[in-house]
């Protein structure tokens, strides 16, 4: 009997599967989570306080030695005294700076009625970052234990730049910034700014 099977023609089987064909994405395909970050940052650092100088600020120099042992530029350190609205326009004249990149702030976290950092600060966020405060409570009661409630610290996005609030003390502070601002701040500052760059160009 003669074969019937039209000359050339595949039977079931025969034809490769069109999913074969894809091929692994390239390198430069790949999204690339960090390609926004900012490798080299300029830092202004705020000590607010009443009762020291910058000759004798232990917190504001525990922050510059951790930023700048990473590479990062402390460009300016200004101290105040506690007083929302000194604080606020210093802090707010920072992020408004071409040179700075990121913004942390230390003293008038606390509860008492001259802690005014927090109240300072939060008018001028359009982003919170809640997660801040919440792993710094966090990592902070392995330390402190339940006094760690009576932290307001907190940090959030103004004008594009990161900012952080810490506490005023040393080990405070060294605890933020070397085991969360360091992290993170080169992938925050990036992406704060990333749809403002794009523009841009």
């Amino acid at each position: 009997m003669a074969d019937d099977q039209p000359h050339g023609a595949t039977t079931p089987g025969d034809e490769e599967d069109a999913s074969d064909d894809s091929s692994p994405e390239t390198d430069a395909t790949q999204h690339d989570h960090h390609a926004h970050d900012k490798t080299e940052l300029g830092v202004g650092i705020v000590t607010v306080t009443s009762s020291r100088s910058l000759d004798a600020d232990p917190s504001g120099d525990a922050i510059e030695s951790a930023l700048s042992g990473a590479g990062h530029g402390v460009v300016t350190r200004e101290l105040v005294r506690d007083s929302r609205d000194v604080i606020q326009s210093v802090v707010d004249n920072l992020v408004g700076r071409s040179d700075v990149d990121l913004v942390v702030t230390t003293g008038g976290t606390g509860v008492s009625p001259s802690d005014v950092t927090v109240e300072a600060v939060g008018p001028l966020f359009e982003k919170d970052l809640p997660g801040f405060g919440e792993v710094f409570r966090s990592l902070s009661y392995e330390e402190i234990g339940t006094k760690v409630v009576g932290t307001r610290t907190t940090a959030g996005i103004a004008n594009g730049v990161p900012v952080f609030a810490l506490p005023g003390s040393e080990n405070a502070v060294t605890l933020a910034t070397e085991e969360i601002i360091l992290p993170e701040a080169s992938h925050l500052a990036g992406l704060a700014t990333r749809g403002r760059e794009e523009d841009e160009h």
